[in-house]
């Protein structure tokens, strides 16, 4: 059993809003503000870390452990809910707007809004994807990047996801498999399919154990989660279904980590895809850690990113 650590920030954590309007969105969305968390100063010599969240369409909230980095390293740590997510919501915006260069653009909004022309980046899962793109665009400021359990090839990851269910017990699996078949995700069998799953691979704990951020991010998840991934983990259905980098990540200069862990739904063979082809790559395994890796190992989690990104100061 996971013995979790109380989420207990003790470094000042501000809260804003930046202006962020796509362009030829202003009359539809006028007014847009982008919601920004910072946690803490940094020391001299010490520069700010930006997360990014995963998704398309999941919260701030499930990262927050990373926060521990501005108490324990006195390094400041940014967080911000991507459009369409938490508490930059959009609704009933639609298919056409969410794509890639929606939230590209979102990211140079929120580095120029805030100044940061010399920092640090982190992205889980979809949030590692997005940084990757980014990276690949331009990666002016940037010192170093944790790429935390991202495909840079969507069928790999379905591949090892559709591996892992193979482990899950036979009525399990059956109710996955007709789920799929019907769309139906809501009979008591295939939640509590669900729910073993996401305990072994992807947040380390049943439903009745998340901790509150892991809830308050859950419980937000925006339209475009539908609209770019699909209706579950294993089919993806969306805009991200031809998900394949593996070529342009080959030019991205910045200084990378991969970061992900043995019982993650980003397998270990998933993420030496991406390792091998970006330049000089390295990568830390964390043992026993699922998908956020975080939630459940947070000191090793806040530790592997210190020590990485504190060589590019």
């Amino acid at each position: 059993m996971i013995d979790l650590k109380p989420l207990d920030i003790k470094a000042q954590i501000k809260e804003m809003y930046i202006d962020y309007v796509p362009s030829g969105y202003e009359d539809v969305i006028p007014g847009h503000k982008t919601y920004v968390k910072i946690v803490g100063e940094s020391q001299p010599g010490k520069k700010p870390l930006l997360v990014l969240h995963g998704g398309p369409g999941d919260t701030h909230n499930y990262l927050l452990d990373l926060a521990r980095i501005a108490d324990k390293y006195g390094r400041q740590v940014i967080f911000y809910d991507q459009i369409g997510c938490g508490k930059s919501m959009t609704e009933n915006m639609g298919e056409d707007f969410y794509t890639y260069d929606l939230w590209i653009n979102e990211f140079y909004a929120v580095k120029e809004a805030l100044g940061l022309d010399d920092f640090h980046l982190f992205g889980n899962s979809w949030g590692g994807m997005l940084g990757m793109l980014c990276m690949m665009k331009d990666d002016t400021g940037v010192n170093s990047f944790v790429i935390n359990s991202s495909p840079v090839l969507i069928q790999s990851w379905l591949d090892a996801a559709n591996h892992l269910i193979t482990f899950l017990p036979l009525e399990m699996q059956n109710a996955l498999a007709e789920a799929e078949a019907t769309g139906n995700y809501e009979t008591v069998q295939a939640k509590a399919a669900f729910d073993e799953y996401y305990k072994r691979h992807v947040c380390g704990m049943y439903e009745k154990d998340y901790p509150q951020h892991l809830i308050d991010a859950f419980s937000q998840v925006g339209e475009c989660y539908m609209i770019m991934q699909g209706a579950s983990e294993f089919v993806v259905t969306g805009k991200m279904r031809d998900w394949d980098i593996r070529e342009g990540v080959k030019n991205i200069k910045v200084p990378c980590m991969a970061l992900s862990g043995t019982d993650d739904e980003g397998t270990p063979w998933v993420i030496k895809e991406g390792v091998d082809l970006i330049p000089g790559c390295e990568w830390t395994l964390i043992q026993g850690a699922p998908h956020i890796c975080s939630i459940t190992h947070p000191d090793e989690t806040c530790e592997a990113v210190e020590k990485f990104i504190s060589r590019f100061e």
